[in-house]
């Protein structure tokens, strides 16, 4: 008999609902495990134990990403199609907790490495608007964000195979644009709750955890209101097992990538974030291509298309989100890649390039921008979540063009 746990939604029930699994694909988790250990080896070698202990943060990243499915761009597409708040509920327990780790270690000056720790605290103008709005989109046709991207391409999704080489093109294309839309387009200065307005850490973790607070006080009296069709609970099992084989309730799992954060923020000495890797990686393609990227104002004076792509922390953490996702979707027997439909597959490369496009000009993505940003007390990061909803309700009309489908009020799950 099926039974629920962890009950994480606003009326009670539970995103996991224990029931049988399927059988551990052993011969990919032995190849994963081989694969994580042998590229650690190399990190370190390469790059030291930092990017070593950064990597393995990427690893923890995927596999609570993976084992929860958990979501910004179908939080959003739920919330604005059919007014489930699932999702946004758990983005802002995961923020709550964020704030209050980000607050200590800003506050402090902690780190591990002896480094004073900053946040992304950037400018609000003309390219963080459109260029979220631009993302939010780009996430909606290709069926996931940067963390998604990832999570799934590691997990075994074909299509974001397509929408990941596209991110990075449209990566590139907006590092090329990058000098025009920081000094041709206005922008306010920075804002950080904390040091702009003088509240310092403490005054403004107060004020942020309120506001928090308030929305998701509004997302459970909304939800009381309409009813909407729940998300469909994730297969897990019971017990210790569920860690490795089974679904991860969607609050835990948003606890634990506020964890990874502070822990990447103590570690790095900056929050998690996606993004730049990908224009990196696009940016030494181009080299090895013949053309000169070093000359464009967003790589000017970056010895990272020189260096090892292993001594850049955002890539090293990306590489085990990837793995981490892998193994994980071994563990649980679902490492199922699949064919891709011609709708998806141009869906994938739109919304792909939109959202490298839009990231550049935004100050980054979903992770960077919106879930480092406002835990890290930016403006920024508030605008951006604004515009990405936006984008995700335009994105509405334009999916099922490409033969996706929207999330509908009469349906029992979603």
């Amino acid at each position: 008999m099926a039974q629920t746990s962890f009950a994480t939604n606003w009326d009670g029930r539970s995103t996991t609902v224990v029931t049988e699994l399927s059988p551990m694909q052993k011969p990919y988790v032995a190849l994963g495990t081989i694969a994580a250990i042998i590229l650690y080896i190399s990190i370190v070698t390469v790059a030291g134990w930092t990017q070593g202990t950064l990597y393995i943060i990427g690893l923890a990243l995927g596999a609570a990403l993976l084992y929860a499915r958990f979501g910004f761009t179908s939080a959003f597409r739920r919330l604005v199609s059919v007014g489930n708040v699932q999702g946004l509920q758990a983005h802002m327990v995961m923020l709550a907790v964020a704030s209050i780790l980000f607050a200590i270690i800003l506050g402090t000056g902690f780190s591990f490495t002896g480094d004073t720790p900053s946040g992304n605290v950037n400018p609000v103008g003309v390219s963080v608007i459109v260029g979220a709005f631009i993302f939010g989109v780009g996430m909606q046709l290709g069926n996931g964000c940067a963390s998604g991207t990832l999570y799934n391409v590691g997990g075994g999704s074909s299509s974001m195979i397509l929408t990941l080489i596209a991110f990075i093109a449209g990566s590139v294309l907006g590092a090329y644009h990058f000098t025009f839309w920081m000094e041709e387009t206005p922008a306010l200065p920075a804002f950080s709750l904390a040091e702009s307005t003088g509240l310092g850490y403490f005054g403004a973790l107060i004020v942020q955890l309120i506001v928090l607070g308030l929305i998701y006080w509004l997302c459970v009296l909304f939800a009381k209101k309409k009813n909407p069709p729940m998300m469909k609970p994730l297969a897990t099992t019971q017990g210790w097992k569920k860690v490795v084989r089974g679904a991860w309730p969607l609050f835990g799992a948003a606890i634990v990538l506020a964890l990874l954060n502070a822990l990447t923020l103590m570690v790095k000495g900056s929050p998690w974030g996606i993004t730049s890797g990908f224009t990196l990686w696009g940016g030494k393609a181009m080299m090895a291509m013949g053309v000169d990227v070093s000359t464009w104002g967003y790589f000017a004076g970056s010895d990272k298309l020189t260096n090892s792509v292993l001594m850049d922390g955002t890539s090293v953490m990306n590489f085990g989100i990837l793995i981490g996702a892998f193994l994980s979707a071994a563990a649980q027997g679902t490492f199922k890649p699949g064919k891709i439909k011609p709708g998806v597959a141009g869906a994938a490369v739109v919304g792909g390039l939109m959202m490298g496009y839009g990231a550049r000009l935004a100050f980054g993505c979903n992770i960077g921008a919106y879930f480092s940003g406002i835990a890290s007390f930016s403006a920024h990061g508030w605008v951006w979540g604004v515009m990405a909803m936006l984008g995700t309700y335009l994105a509405l009309f334009i999916r099922p063009l490409f033969g996706l489908k929207n999330p509908k009020p009469n349906d029992s799950i979603c």
